[in-house]
């Protein structure tokens, strides 16, 4: 028999106590107001403050991590046959030579007026090459949530409708193997079998808003979010299905679908949102491996790419920028917490 997992032990739930951590569910008693506007405002502030310690840690870790990587930029960057006055030369050019604390601190200064330095290898402002490698993750990114959103939380009520039948226990085994999939072997099984020659969907490359480049980044993206949501949605509906509200809602005669959809997922939305909160984040922060195989040139295979060059000032310029799209993705996350439900105050 098909078991369902108890929302205590489902594993998304890691993910709903981190991103509630500093949050309090409250009642509100007879309707007294508890000034949610100023609470609201001294949350975003904190976080905000708390952010600058943030980066400058991230910043300093990936600083110091890049320059202990092995390996020359100024010998990479130099002609095949370069003397050693040349490749001295590039690395007076970058400040190569300086002392680790001393460059960390320019960095520190440029990074205070919104400069994030220039490219060893094109010469180009490393903000210049992010702005342009940022659009195609973005379309990606948005894409394959789109997709997981569609496909998972509709997986996921399907099951908790029919607890314990064989359409739940096919949903949560495709869930299992969505989630078991490694992403590069399924851009590559999905390139095999849908893309090639004469077929609609290409094989590579990068368009904007195209259906055919990006539908198969987008799914191959997006199966093992969709597969996390199935199974939060599947165990969020099945904690809240047998509550009074709902109860009540059936014995009025109410449509079936319009208790699920509007009583009872509206009710279960804050696991689900912290999921799809979390995935976007992630995704917006580069995806190496799909943006490799299906050759976009993105976020990801830019930082791949300069770590292999050793162009420190993009990476930890990346790093920089992923890091604060990350930590502005979550805190709209945490404040659409207290929209989806009134009960919830920051303290």
């Amino acid at each position: 028999m098909w078991h369902s997992t108890p929302p205590r032990e489902a594993a998304a739930d890691i993910f709903l106590t981190l991103r509630l951590r500093e949050t309090t569910l409250v009642s509100r008693p007879n309707g007294e107001p508890n000034n949610p506007d100023t609470a609201m405002k001294a949350f975003i502030l904190r976080r905000l403050v708390n952010l600058l310690p943030v980066l400058i840690g991230i910043s300093l870790a990936a600083f110091i991590m890049m320059y202990v990587l092995p390996g020359d930029p100024a010998a990479l960057l130099s002609p095949q046959h370069a003397d050693r006055n040349a490749i001295d030369g590039i690395r007076a050019q970058h400040h190569l030579n300086d002392p680790l604390p001393l460059r960390y601190l320019a960095f520190l200064g440029r990074l205070m007026r919104g400069d994030l330095g220039v490219s060893i290898r094109s010469e180009r402002a490393v903000a210049a090459i992010l702005r342009e490698r940022f659009l195609p993750t973005l379309q990606l990114a948005f894409g394959a949530l789109l997709f997981a959103v569609a496909l998972g939380v509709s997986a996921g009520i399907l099951s908790a409708v029919r607890p314990h039948s064989w359409l739940d226990a096919a949903c949560m085994v495709i869930a299992l193997v969505g989630v078991s999939m490694p992403v590069f072997w399924l851009g590559m099984m999905l390139i095999v079998l849908l893309a090639g020659p004469g077929a609609f969907f290409a094989v590579s490359g990068y368009e904007p808003l195209s259906l055919r480049h990006f539908a198969l980044p987008c799914i191959t993206l997006g199966t093992v979010t969709a597969a996390a949501l199935a199974r939060i949605t599947r165990s969020s509906l099945l904690e809240v299905v047998g509550r009074e509200y709902v109860r009540t809602a059936r014995a009025k005669g109410v449509a079936e679908w319009r208790v699920i959809l509007r009583h009872a997922l509206r009710n279960a939305l804050i696991p689900i949102v912290t999921v799809i909160g979390t995935s976007l984040a992630g995704l917006l922060s580069g995806a190496v491996l799909t943006e490799t195989v299906f050759n976009i040139p993105g976020i990801g295979r830019e930082i791949l790419d300069s770590i292999e060059g050793r162009d420190y000032p993009v990476v930890v310029g990346a790093v920089m920028w992923l890091a604060v799209t990350f930590v502005v993705v979550n805190l709209i996350v945490d404040i659409l917490y207290a929209a989806l439900d009134p009960r919830i105050r920051y303290e």
